[in-house]
């Protein structure tokens, strides 16, 4: 290894990707390139993949989803397309590739060509100019639209003024936006409105299409209709990536129709709350205007009021304090005779012969309730008491006798329960209710 050799510095191979890929996309601006277009693949990312090929070479490219959305043809196998891309390496595997941001049918390619050379010679005219753009109005009051009067785009329109400035007068221009005769009718609408100079801004307008369906507004004449006409024009053509001749010809470019009405409309719900806080700044200023016109009104009237009318004031004014001291009197007597009640009763609460009042009503109240639960309970002890009494009546064996029975003993005394206990010829006495029997027993049965 030589000493040069030495001095060669050692890259890692993301440096080396890294530094290719830098000077690839320093040296290369977006290109236009044409090709077959093969390997088509549409992952779930919704990214596009495919590789553009002649007869001897193929680059791989990409389309991601921000950029394919908008693309208007189905990419199939073996089509013959124009993209519109940046070189670019991709560093995780060291590949050449294309970033495509737009992709078209070859065929389209012949309308390109014509479209960039009328830009070119209409912008060395000076057409497309930033100082000859005219400014928008402020506050609008009319508004043309030049539109087709059954596409979407003047329904769009429509809704968003009305949302954004209800008041705005909207002048429909109804014209055909793509065709053969689309051009002539649109130049004849912008004629008429320079000519009736009623409107205060223009919307040219038209929804999304094929580069062919907007070519229309890539005529000539209709650019210079636009430069043409006094009134400020304001274009929504097709979708955000769309650009057209009328676009570079106009005062000012909108992306969809939509953003060219709100473009050329302010916006109630942000001027609204100005509006009203400048009304009641206005109004309080005429408030306090006002007011010191009258005050100043009665300084003069009070300067130049003959005398009787002063002393006659004066009187009213005396009635008034009158009035007002009777009132002050009468409510500071109302309140002086509601603290005195109030004091009295407290005076009374604090009387000691009050107070042995009401201990006395209070001994008589509870003496006379004691009676009645005493003479309650007396009562319930004597019900009681008969109860138990009627009860052990129940249960006096003399009672039985008295219904005629008689209790037998036998000759030792003991009460006799049953004849098998008894034998014939014994003595037993018979106890009755009233006296005692001696009897023999004859006979028995079990």
């Amino acid at each position: 290894m030589t000493s040069n050799d030495s001095e060669i510095p050692i890259l890692t191979v993301s440096a080396l990707n890294a530094a290719a890929r830098e000077i690839i996309e320093g040296n290369f601006p977006l290109l236009r390139v044409e090709g077959e277009l093969s390997n088509f693949s549409s992952p779930a990312s919704g990214h596009w993949y495919f590789s553009l090929k002649d007869a001897r070479a193929q680059v791989r490219c990409a389309m991601f989803r921000q950029r394919n959305t908008y693309t208007r043809i189905q990419p199939r196998n073996g089509m013959q397309v124009q993209v519109l891309a940046q070189p670019t390496l991709y560093e995780g595997r060291g590949d050449f590739q294309l970033i495509v941001e737009q992709l078209l049918d070859a065929g389209v390619g012949d309308l390109q060509a014509r479209f960039a050379a009328l830009r070119d010679k209409l912008a060395a005219e000076g057409l497309f100019a930033p100082e000859i753009k005219r400014p928008l109005p402020r506050w609008p009051q009319r508004v043309a639209v030049v539109t087709s009067a059954s596409g979407a785009a003047l329904h769009d329109i429509q809704v968003t003024l009305a949302r954004r400035w209800p008041m705005l007068t909207v002048m429909i221009y109804p014209v055909p936006v793509q065709g053969d005769q689309a051009a002539a009718q649109i130049c004849t609408a912008l004629a008429r409105i320079a000519n009736r100079r009623q409107e205060d801004v223009v919307i040219l307008a038209r929804g999304g299409g094929s580069a062919e369906d907007l070519w229309c507004f890539n005529e000539e004449s209709v650019a210079r209709a636009i430069r043409a006409c006094p009134v400020p024009v304001v274009t929504g053509i097709g979708h955000e990536i769309d650009f057209t001749i009328a676009d570079f010809a106009g005062d000012l470019r909108a992306a969809t129709p939509t953003a060219a009405a709100e473009a050329v409309s302010p916006d109630r719900a942000e001027w609204l709350p100005r509006v009203q806080t400048q009304r009641r700044q206005l109004e309080q200023a005429m408030q306090r205007t006002l007011r010191d016109a009258t005050q100043r009104l009665d300084y003069l009237r009070l300067r130049l009021r003959h005398p009787g009318e002063r002393v006659r004031d004066a009187e009213r004014r005396l009635r008034l304090a009158r009035e007002a001291l009777r009132r002050v009197t009468q409510r500071q007597q109302a309140i002086w005779d509601g603290q005195l009640q109030m004091l009295q009763a407290r005076r009374l609460r604090q009387d000691p012969r009050q107070r042995l009042q009401s201990l006395n009503e209070m001994l008589e109240a509870r003496r006379a309730a004691l009676t009645l639960a005493i003479d309650k309970r007396l009562a319930s002890a004597a019900a009681q008491q008969q109860q138990q009494v009627a009860a052990l009546r129940l249960l006096d064996p003399l009672a039985v006798l008295q219904r005629g029975f008689a209790v037998l003993r036998d000759e030792s005394g003991k009460v006799i329960f049953g004849s098998a206990s008894v034998a014939v010829h014994a003595q037993v006495t018979a106890t009755l209710a009233q006296g005692t029997l001696l009897c023999e027993v004859l006979e028995k049965s079990d």
